[in-house]
């Protein structure tokens, strides 16, 4: 398994958009992929769950993967986050 902790920097948060590109980008990959924020845990791969997390500015989420592209699955979604979805 592979996780890793990334933060929110869009100031819109994770809306439909990001929420659309997140399960598009965990949809290339073979691992099962989730977030953790607080005590929930949402498959990447579920537009419905990536929206309901409300994942807000500056919050802190655990992207896991596990499976035997799990690295790159990881590091594919944090990625996004890093260039904050392209909204930016």
């Amino acid at each position: 398994m592979t996780e890793k902790v990334i933060v929110v920097k869009n100031r819109a948060g994770i809306h439909a958009r990001p929420a659309a590109m997140i399960v598009q980008t965990a949809g290339r990959y073979d691992s099962r992929i989730f977030f953790k924020k607080d005590h929930e845990e949402i498959n990447a791969k579920s537009i419905m769950g990536v929206i309901t997390l409300g994942a807000a500015y500056n919050t802190e989420i655990t992207i896991s993967a596990d499976g035997e592209d799990e690295e790159d699955a990881v590091n594919a979604i944090a990625r996004l986050f890093e260039t904050r979805f392209e909204e930016e």
